[in-house]
């Protein structure tokens, strides 16, 4: 007599037996943790983290199955961006992603504006993940690689032995990839390094918003420019770090400052001899004419995107040959799904592909997802290396977070993360709470459709 099955049914008597009982034993190893076909969105709240490095704020999508996902807003983002979004949200299959994706990316826009719209969408595939008991790299198409190679943004300094300094730890650390960034600000003292320095008397800070202001401004119109001695002013930064590291490591450059294409295109022609692996956002990503300008003057590679929502901006990018790198932010492009598919597009082209990320373990995690599963991936960005207990916000990978330089590909179904309840309470903003109800965003007061 054949051995009994699950629930006390034998092989023997499996075609006798009611149809309800041969469901449950054929079933019997099927996770029942879900049934799809009927999962609903019941409710959207948030939680605000600060200092990891920025703000942070956490979305967490639950349904009437006791499943939920979790998502981020970008950096420094309004959570508000993603509250807006409940109302349209409530009583929809959270598995139909592409489909309420499509449905609320209307909502969203370049920079900031896109976090609530990316927030949701990486939520989305995490309960997917969790739904059907899989990695959502695995629903991406599979994996192309099980680790994923972090590039180190090294902290600032005005001193180029203490920036060097800084940069040889991270190699030490084994990053196998670094960034600097080399604002005109640190030389802005340096006598003659400067025509036009008089335009902006003060600070020349990148990230001062006053209206009017030099960081308020954008590249075209500061009209400061580099002196010769203000390029070799910027020049000892990246001797002193390429001494100090030397050329195994490529080495890329941002944040050099608000001034023009063709000041742009003189310091890359000054650093070429040091090699950079690229320069970032000479000019604010939407002028895609400069960027070309830039491409043809220098053989230094040129990489933007950070800031662009959605595939179509890139699109006019790569199809101009105006970027030799695309740098997409999956918590403003669109989430996971819209930040492989620039990948892809990007890939057919011959472009390589770095992602942008700034945040918490949530975020970064959804990123490792979108790198491992897209081929010409080359670096993710690793921002918080210098957060205490960065890696305590989530429970579930392996720790630490990037060992020798490299992510470890989560292999727990959905992002692979929960949250440590504790740790994030300890970051959270109090004002805002943790995960407090929204019923205040459960209806929505508009015709939204754009279209008639």
């Amino acid at each position: 007599m054949a051995a009994a099955g699950a629930g006390g049914l034998s092989l023997a008597g499996l075609v006798s037996s009611p149809m309800e009982d041969q469901v449950a034993y054929a079933t019997q190893n099927v996770s029942k943790t879900s049934s799809p076909s009927d999962l609903k969105i019941t409710d959207l709240r948030t939680v605000t983290l600060r200092g990891v490095p920025f703000r942070s704020t956490i979305v967490r999508i639950d349904t009437n199955q006791g499943l939920y996902g979790l998502g981020e807003v970008r950096d420094d983002g309004d959570r508000r961006y993603a509250l807006l979004l409940k109302s349209r949200l409530v009583g929809q299959n959270p598995l139909n992603v592409e489909k309420l994706f499509k449905m609320l990316k209307q909502f969203g826009g370049h920079g900031r504006q896109g976090g609530g719209v990316s927030a949701v969408e990486m939520a989305l595939w995490d309960i997917a993940g969790k739904a059907y008991g899989v990695p959502v790299y695995q629903l991406l198409g599979g994996k192309y690689r099980d680790r994923v190679r972090a590039y180190a943004d090294a902290a600032v300094s005005n001193n180029p032995k203490t920036y060097a300094q800084r940069m040889k730890d991270r190699v030490k650390e084994g990053y196998t990839f670094l960034k600097m960034d080399l604002g005109i600000e640190m030389i802005q003292d340096v006598k003659g390094a400067f025509n036009g320095r008089n335009l902006w008397p003060g600070d020349l800070a990148q990230y001062n918003f006053t209206p009017g202001g030099y960081g308020a401004t954008l590249h075209p119109f500061t009209r400061v420019q580099l002196t010769r001695k203000g390029l070799d002013a910027m020049a000892d930064y990246v001797e002193a770090v390429r001494d100090a590291v030397g050329y195994g490591v490529p080495i890329g450059h941002d944040h050099m400052g608000h001034f023009g294409i063709n000041d742009q295109i003189k310091l890359a022609q000054r650093l070429e001899e040091y090699a950079p692996a690229y320069m970032e956002d000479v000019v604010a990503w939407m002028y895609t004419k400069q960027f070309k300008q830039f491409r043809e003057a220098t053989n230094v590679p040129v990489m933007t995107g950070e800031d662009i929502y959605g595939l179509e901006a890139f699109k006019e990018l790569i199809d101009a040959e105006a970027v030799d790198i695309v740098h997409p932010d999956p918590a403003t492009a669109g989430g996971i799904l819209e930040t492989k598919k620039i990948g892809d597009y990007a890939e057919e082209h011959g472009v390589p592909m770095f992602l942008h990320y700034a945040g918490s373990p949530v975020g970064a995690m959804a990123a490792v997802h979108i790198a491992a599963a897209t081929q010409n991936f080359v670096a993710l960005e690793n921002h918080s290396f210098e957060v205490e207990g960065w890696d305590n916000i989530i429970n579930g990978p392996a720790k630490p977070l990037v060992k020798d330089g490299f992510y470890t590909v989560p292999q727990g179904p959905g992002l692979g993360v929960e949250l440590n309840e504790q740790e994030v309470k300890r970051r959270m903003d109090p004002a805002e709470g943790y995960f407090n109800p929204t019923p205040e965003w459960d209806k929505a007061n508009s015709h939204d459709r754009i279209w008639s």
